[in-house]
């Protein structure tokens, strides 16, 4: 079990959504938490009056910033036991009509994001006696969809992240433990307007029952957590001919999942 009462918990994307909520789960169970966002004025709503909060300003697209906080956060000594890798961005259009820009920014922040900090904080994690990294990937990390192209490519990356790191600590007697968290579609506003066909095998997910969710699975050790449960058949599916998983996929809504899609804004974050 992961202990985080008294410990250092590092939250990326904290200023908003499921972020916001697991910085203050966490609290709740005695974690003082490092919480970094590019949202300045969210991260200091978030932490006034709570010294146990710790806010950074940072942009994750930039992996210079990434190493250069992350130095500045051992330095201060603040080692974080876990580290929830959580922050995530997308477009939610067809690829054709994606900007070039934005596509780059969904893979830093989505993709590249989780392994450079994984990696400026791994020596002194495993120094201080190891810890837990906990990689917020997507059900769209596990089956891609239309609208999504850049997102699921970017998501597909994170679960590989995810699954190497575990394998590469177990190679090498590390004492780290991984999480991967792969959710179908939350209510948090970043997926507004996204339609369930079957909303009974395929709930839209509510940030409160995720958010726990989620901190149980750190204190559990758990090493995937998929949500909902259905979402795993698309494993078994993987074996059936490459047309007949895109039609059932189609039959249960996945593909046009994101033809109502708003989203919260053209870069929404969560």
């Amino acid at each position: 079990m992961t202990q985080v009462a008294g410990e250092w918990v590092l939250v990326t994307g904290a200023a908003s959504g499921i972020g916001r909520l697991l910085v203050v789960a966490l609290r709740a169970r005695g974690a003082k938490v490092i919480a970094w966002d590019r949202d300045s004025s969210g991260l200091a709503m978030l932490a006034e009056g709570d010294e146990a909060i710790a806010p950074r300003t940072l942009d994750l697209s930039d992996h210079h910033a990434i190493y250069s906080a992350a130095a500045a956060e051992v330095a201060a000594g603040r080692v974080p036991r876990v580290v929830i890798n959580n922050a995530g961005v997308v477009q939610g259009k067809n690829l054709i009509d994606a900007d070039p820009e934005a596509i780059e920014r969904t893979f830093a922040v989505n993709a590249l994001a989780p392994i450079h900090l994984t990696r400026a904080l791994l020596p002194a994690m495993l120094q201080a006696g190891g810890g837990h990294v906990v990689t917020v990937a997507s059900a769209g990390g596990i089956v891609g969809t239309a609208k999504l192209v850049d997102y699921c490519a970017s998501k597909f990356a994170a679960v590989g992240f995810d699954e190497a790191l575990r394998l590469e600590a177990q190679r090498n007697g590390w004492p780290l433990r991984t999480t991967l968290v792969a959710p179908w579609y939350i209510d948090t506003g970043m997926f507004a307007g996204v339609h369930s066909r079957i909303p009974w095998l395929l709930p839209i997910l509510h940030p409160d029952d995720v958010c726990q969710r989620i901190v149980g699975a750190i204190d559990g050790n758990r090493l995937r957590l998929v949500m909902p449960a259905f979402v795993l058949t698309s494993y078994l599916l993987r074996i059936v001919p490459v047309a007949l998983f895109d039609r059932v996929m189609d039959w249960l809504g996945v593909s046009r999942s994101m033809d109502q899609f708003r989203g919260r804004d053209s870069s929404g974050q969560h």
